[in-house]
This record gives structure tokens, C-alpha cells and sequence, in this order.
């Protein structure tokens, strides 16, 4: 019984948090108590952490197109159902989309503030057969034209995610239209979307091990200089999330309905808290709705189709992340990214966040999809895996608390919100 109770204790966020650990002890082992050698270089460092690292890293990619695609076409098929709710869904869609560009602007000003990146050299770590200097991003003309699939197949084969993302809102649209004509198609694509998802979970069971080796190979290279750009980063990502939970939301919350911005985070806060404790919008959904209706009055009639809604498309935590994310791997990488390419990066950044399911760690995913976008290498992500989770569980809680603002502002337009109860003691 002892060992069963342990056992249950030992969750994926602890296991991280130990290979994280054990991962910088080895590698500061190897980079300054071990001499340089065969056994060292080749066999230890460029042999066994890395290929396993690296087999880490292609089993993320290899979840990227088919998790993207899926979860793309049942979000936009809850986006197709709009037309039920009339003008709340077109709202509520335009709301959620100009938050998360928002988000990630904020996250992209408030890491060229922080610079996370600097003093993290990494430019000499091999990237999968390229090197920093061979990386050209695509310009952003191309961009704008590589965004229609002239064969939605080969860009679903090569990972072309912008056109995979048109050709799968377009497909998820039509199939919410067609309703009951297309049900064998619908079914098909919600049970492929929960089998990827049950992968992605499986994928995320390895992260201790891939995250092990990842660190331990980065610190080996690079010894503590990795130590204060982590921190940093983690800092400028906690920063972009309070000036997005705390001051953007609830400005609009001021702006929309006049209401208390201090009374609605504490009537919300539990919910806030229940998302940090388990890292999952989609867990949060019921609590949410019931906590809108009794606390601060919106009718079940608004949050019952916005905040699953959002739980599905409105990911903006997870967009801050990501924006962070790309400043931090670009200076880590030496490579400079031009106001283009950031805004490049709102734009793929934003409509990732459609595709990002509410599941723990899911956003890792994306954030692939983000930095190809720009032409940034990959393995930073496992630098920042390691200390994803606790980041994880905090833009859940900004994630959740963007649907609540953005329920209760479209709830106000639709006379669907109950002032009085907002306004009384709890």
C-alpha cells in the first residue's frame, strides 16, 4: 500500500522537476570534474544524450501536424456552431483573438526587456543537421502566400502548419454546416483528436527521460551559463503573465461592463487557483461555468458556449509562453529577428493558440510550429522543458481567466449578465 501511495505522489511535474535536477548535476559533472575524451565527447555527451534527447524531440514533432490538424478542425467546428448564438459567437471569437495577439505582443516587449537569451550561447550546439548560420526565415510575403495549400496533402506530409491550419478551419467549418450529412467525417475526426491527445500524454510521460538527457547535454556544453538566462526567462514569461491576468483583462473587464476588477478576481480566484493546481483548461470547464453563474451572474445560456469555446481556441498564456519563448531561443541562438519576423510570429502565434488543447504541456507542441515560422532551431525547447510546468500551471490560470473576462463581457452586450449578483458578498 506504501509503495502504491508513493507511486501516486510521483507525478510527471515531480519526475520533471528531478530529471531537471539530476540532469544539471550531470552535466556540470562532465563539463568540469570530467577530462575531455573519446568516452566523454563521443560516447557519453554526443552519443547517448543525444540521441536520446533527440529522439525526444522527433516524437514532439511527430505529434505536432496530426495534434494541430484535429484539434483545429473540432475548434472550428465549435466555431461553425456560432451562428446558433447569433452575434455572441462573432464576438466572442473577435475578443478571443484579439486578446492572444495582444498576449504575445506583450510577451515579445516584455522579453526584449528582460533579454533571456543573453549570455546563453548556444549557437555552437548542433541543431539536427543544420547550423544556426544555414537557418534562413521565410520572409514575410512568402508567408502570406504559403498560407494557401496548393495541395493540402503534401502540406500536411512536410508540416507546412500555416497551410495546415487554413485547410483544417476551412474543414471543421464546413463539417459544423453540414451537421448530421457529415456525421461519419465528425466522429471520425473528435475520436482521431482524443487518440492524439491520449499520445500526446503518453509522449509527455517520457519527458523526464528526453528532458534528462537534454540538460544534462546543454550544461555539459555550456556549464552554469545556462543558469541565469533560465531564471530570466522564467522571470519575463511570469511578468508577460500578470500584466495579461491582471492588467489587460481586467482593464477590458473596466472598459466593457464597469465592473470591479478587485471583486471579479476575487469571486474568480478559486477557479484560478483549481487551474494552476491541475495545468488544464478543459478540467477547469464546469467549475468555471458554475462559478460565472453564481458568483458573478452571467447566465449559463453565454458561459456554457464561451468557455468551452475557449477552452478549445482562447489560449493566451500559452501564447505569452511561446512569444517568450522565441526571444529567448533567438539571443541564445545569436540570431536576429527583425520586426517582421515578430510580427510573423503574433500572427502564427495566435493562430496556434486554436489549435492548442487543453492538456498539460500541450503549448511545448505548438511552440515547434512557432519557431519554424521564423526559422529558429528547435532544441531550445528542451532547455525550456524542464522548467515548463510550473510556467505551465500559471498561463493555464491566465488562460482560464481570459475565457471568464471575455464570458461576462459578451454576457454584458447580450443582457445576459446579472449585476446584483456580481455585486453581492459572496
Amino acid at each position: 500500500m506504501t509503495k502504491i501511495k508513493e507511486k501516486k505522489k510521483m507525478g510527471l511535474t515531480t519526475r520533471i522537476f528531478a530529471a531537471l535536477l539530476a540532469g544539471v548535476v550531470l552535466g556540470v559533472v562532465l563539463c568540469y570534474f570530467l577530462p575531455d575524451g573519446k568516452i566523454k565527447n563521443d560516447i557519453i555527451i554526443e552519443g547517448i544524450l543525444y540521441v536520446i534527447g533527440q529522439g525526444f524531440i522527433r516524437l514532439m514533432k511527430m505529434l505536432v501536424v496530426p495534434l494541430v490538424f484535429c484539434s483545429l478542425i473540432c475548434g472550428s467546428m465549435a466555431i461553425g456552431d456560432t451562428k446558433k448564438l447569433g452575434t455572441v459567437g462573432a464576438r466572442t471569437l473577435i475578443f478571443y483573438l484579439a486578446t492572444t495577439a495582444i498576449a504575445v505582443t506583450v510577451a515579445i516587449t516584455v522579453g526584449n526587456i528582460i533579454n533571456p537569451g543573453i549570455g546563453l550561447d548556444m549557437s555552437t550546439i548542433s541543431t539536427s543537421g543544420q547550423t544556426v548560420e544555414n537557418m534562413e526565415a521565410t520572409s514575410f510575403a512568402e508567408t502570406l502566400l504559403n498560407i494557401i495549400p496548393d495541395n493540402p496533402f503534401k502540406s500536411l506530409a512536410s508540416g507546412e502548419m500555416l497551410q495546415v491550419i487554413v485547410f483544417a478551419l476551412i474543414v471543421g467549418v464546413i463539417l459544423a454546416k453540414l451537421g448530421d450529412r457529415a456525421d461519419t467525417v465528425t466522429n471520425f475526426f473528435s475520436q482521431f483528436n482524443d487518440i492524439m491527445m491520449e499520445m500526446t500524454m503518453m509522449v509527455m510521460n517520457l519527458a523526464p527521460i528526453g528532458v534528462f538527457c537534454l540538460i544534462a547535454r546543454t550544461f555539459a556544453n555550456i556549464g552554469f551559463s545556462a543558469f541565469l538566462p533560465l531564471a530570466k526567462y522564467m522571470i519575463a514569461v511570469l511578468v508577460a503573465l500578470a500584466l495579461q491576468c491582471f492588467g489587460i483583462y481586467q482593464i477590458l473587464l473596466k472598459l466593457f461592463t464597469g465592473l470591479n476588477p478587485f471583486r471579479f478576481i476575487k469571486k474568480f480566484f478559486p477557479v484560478m487557483a483549481f487551474g494552476f493546481s491541475t495545468a488544464t483548461s478543459n478540467a477547469t470547464i464546469p467549475l468555471s461555468i458554475e462559478t460565472l453563474h453564481k458568483k458573478v451572474g452571467v447566465s449559463k445560456k453565454i458561459s456554457s458556449f464561451t468557455i468551452p469555446l475557449g477552452a478549445t481556441i482562447n489560449m493566451d498564456g500559452t501564447s505569452i509562453m511561446q512569444g517568450v519563448a522565441v526571444v529567448f531561443a533567438a539571443q541564445a541562438f545569436g540570431i536576429s529577428l527583425s520586426l517582421m519576423d515578430y510580427v510573423v510570429v503574433v500572427g502564427t502565434a495566435t493562430l496556434a493558440s486554436i489549435g492548442t488543447a487543453g492538456v498539460p504541456s500541450v503549448g511545448l507542441v505548438t511552440l515547434t510550429m512557432v519557431f519554424n515560422s521564423v526559422g529558429l532551431p528547435v532544441e531550445a525547447i528542451g532547455l525550456i522543458m524542464g522548467i515548463d510546468r510550473i510556467l505551465d500551471m500559471a498561463r493555464t490560470a491566465v488562460n482560464i481567466t481570459g475565457d471568464a473576462v471575455c464570458t461576462t463581457v459578451v454576457a454584458h452586450q447580450n443582457q445576459a449578465l446579472d449585476k446584483s449578483v456580481f455585486n453581492q458578498d459572496n
